[in-house]
């Protein structure tokens, strides 16, 4: 199975390993991240990116592959539909059936508002249900929510909308208290207690977890809770456009049925856009751990109608994707598995950094070592490093694994690895869009009332870059929040006349600004034929 090369280095790893689980690597300075991210982190490469010449945020770098969809044409013209004949009216629209979906359908209803889910694939097929190792929440004695946005605003470069960042930790005790009661299994010590850990970057143990698919216990629980209170869920249905009234308020969607293309008007007081993250875009030829339907979808749909984006050039490569096997290329490697004990380590058997650096600094430390050293590990199909997890039950005892991370054991058992005995191969992947639309603290886009956003296709809540089990958090706090603000929002408002006329302002942006495009957005799912590299 493993080449001679291959085994040498597997032979140095588990030589070393003694020696590797009591040494405590030195934390970078500022300055060495700085200059390592500099260096060699992918949101660093001045040629990977376009200036867009249309649109709220002319004159900003996005990835040309971002670039090229928000430059894109429509899928239909202003007359493809009956916009005075809708086929569904409902008081708030949620568009994604994700955590952040979910959590805004639910608090919508609780809050008395007629609502309504329309999704792409169908409830629950989100990276909510690809996450792995846990949700922040500040609520242990030695804890609180201002060191939790210390942690968050440092990691994320100081960058963060303050109030967004405050309004995430400030509510993450109460995020998790709603989804214990909502019947959301979290790990618990025989007392009761929930089991905390550290994420990369965190000063304290607030990292609760439902072993190592605790994205999945959440889904499971939320994706119930709408089921159970009949909320109506339209599946397989994209949303290809945003609708606006005569008063340039957000009044609805256009959607599209993904099997037989047949159009639709949903007519609403007002909309949600919680359409998730961007990995399945490959930004930069990366892998990615995200699910099939990672695909901007809100940030275009929001930015041809004219909302803003912030932070748009930046984007999360989880450090630990799996690097070999290939049928498994990309996915995630949950950071509780460095939580727990396990480090990162070269072809030489070296440590060659802490392994509870923050995400971004992670990564670019794996990039260096592959690169500029020339110290990664072969695997036949590119280059990986060592993440030595037979450290954890050295560590923790035997059991440990089975106990904490048994969908990670799981994975590689598919493909005759035991991480309990051998380590395994990691290089970043494609995880998570940082930027976003922007919005104020009540969720709603800072230049189209009616228009509320939440989850991944959100900017500013984590800066620059996020720190592992805020995303979870994220989703919840603001889910939740956009649900409640939408359903007020609604009662008050009176929908205008129903226009598309912003897809003809837009065609007429892309003459005048000379962009020659026969691309159409969104892009709703990837084309992976013929592809001729790995994806």
């Amino acid at each position: 199975m493993y080449s001679e090369n291959f085994q040498k280095s597997l032979k140095l790893v588990e030589q070393a390993r003694e020696k590797n689980i009591a040494l405590e690597p030195a934390r970078m300075t500022a300055k060495q991240k700085e200059d390592l991210l500099a260096a060699f982190h992918p949101d660093y490469k001045q040629d990977q990116f376009d200036v867009l010449k249309i649109g709220p945020n002319k004159g900003d770098k996005v990835p040309h592959e971002l670039a090229a969809i928000l430059q894109a044409h429509s899928r239909i013209t202003a007359d493809s539909v009956d916009l005075e004949h809708p086929d569904y009216e409902t008081d708030v629209l949620v568009i994604g059936g994700g955590g952040a979906g979910s959590s805004a359908a639910i608090e919508a209803h609780e809050a008395g508002a007629d609502v309504m889910i329309v999704t792409k694939l169908r409830i629950g097929d989100a990276n909510t249900m690809m996450a792995e190792g846990g949700i922040q929440a500040a609520d242990k004695p030695n804890d609180s929510p201002a060191i939790h946005f210390v942690d968050a605003f440092g990691g994320g470069h100081f960058a963060a909308k303050r109030e967004l960042l405050s309004k995430l930790v400030c509510d993450a005790p109460i995020a998790i208290k709603w989804l214990s009661e909502l019947g959301v299994e979290f790990d618990k010590d025989a007392d009761g207690t929930m089991i905390t850990t550290h994420g990369g970057g965190t000063s304290r143990k607030r990292m609760h977890a439902a072993k190592d698919y605790s994205g999945a216990e959440i889904m499971r629980t939320l994706r119930d809770e709408v089921l159970n209170r009949n909320i109506p869920v339209i599946d397989f249905t994209a949303a290809i456009e945003l609708i606006l009234d005569e008063n340039g308020n957000a009044a609805g969607a256009v959607l599209m049925n993904m099997e037989t293309r047949e159009l639709m008007v949903a007519k609403a007081k007002t909309v949600v856009i919680a359409t998730g993250g961007a990995g399945r875009m490959h930004y930069q030829g990366f892998p990615t751990s995200n699910h099939y339907g990672a695909t901007a979808d809100g940030l275009v749909l929001g930015y041809r109608a004219g909302a803003k984006l912030l932070y748009a050039e930046t984007l999360q490569y989880h450090p630990t994707g799996v690097a070999f096997p290939e049928q498994i290329f990309g996915a995630l490697v949950t950071e509780k598995v460095r939580s727990l004990g396990a480090k990162l380590v070269n072809v030489n058997g070296e440590v060659f950094m802490h392994p509870l650096e923050t995400r971004d600094v992670s990564a670019a430390s794996i990039i260096r070592e592959c690169s500029e050293r020339d110290n990664g590990v072969d695997t036949g199909n590119g280059k990986g490093v060592w993440l030595d997890t037979p450290m954890i039950e050295k560590i923790g005892g035997e059991g440990t694994i089975m106990k904490r991370i048994p969908a990670m054991w799981r994975m590689f058992d598919k493909y005759g690895i035991d991480i309990r005995k051998e380590p395994i191969l990691v290089y970043p992947t494609l995880h998570y869009q940082n930027g976003g639309l922007d919005i104020t603290e009540d969720c709603m886009t800072t230049n189209i009332n009616n228009l509320f956003v939440a989850g991944e296709a959100v900017g500013g809540i984590h800066g620059k870059n996020r720190l592992m089990g805020n995303s979870l958090l994220d989703i919840i706090v603001f889910g939740r929040s956009a649900g409640q603000n939408a359903a007020a929002k609604a009662k008050g408002t009176k929908v205008g006349k129903l226009t598309l006329e912003h897809i003809e302002k837009f065609e007429k942006e892309i003459a005048a600004a000379g962009i020659e495009t026969e691309v159409v957005s969104p892009k709703l799912l990837p084309d992976y034929t013929n592809r001729g590299k790995r994806a």
